[in-house]
């Protein structure tokens, strides 16, 4: 299960984090904040950075559950927000057999 979209699908988060990221959906801007996130000047295709945000993702997530005071819940679902915005521009596999 290395392909990122699957690993996104069996992601489980706190319901409250999630909900805040699917309400920050409707502000995301791609080329605004995703090169932000990533600290980059060109942006990458949506499966590439959708292996960096879950990088970023699962240590944000190691941080929260370890109760270390540098985590930041705002960046957490800025990542999260993310995520969800990148997996929506993936291709879809044809749903006819």
């Amino acid at each position: 299960m290395s392909d990122p979209l699957s690993i996104l699908k069996t992601l489980r988060r706190p319901r409250l984090l999630i909900r805040a990221a699917r309400f920050g959906l409707t502000d995301y801007r791609r080329e605004r904040d995703l090169s932000r996130l990533m600290k980059c000047v060109r942006l990458p295709s949506p499966l590439q950075s959708l292996g960096a945000l879950l990088e970023q993702e699962e240590q944000m997530e190691a941080t929260r559950k370890s109760g270390d005071a540098t985590y930041s819940v705002a960046r957490h679902i800025e990542v999260l927000i993310a995520l969800m915005a990148e997996a929506r521009l993936l291709p879809r596999p044809d749903a006819r057999p």
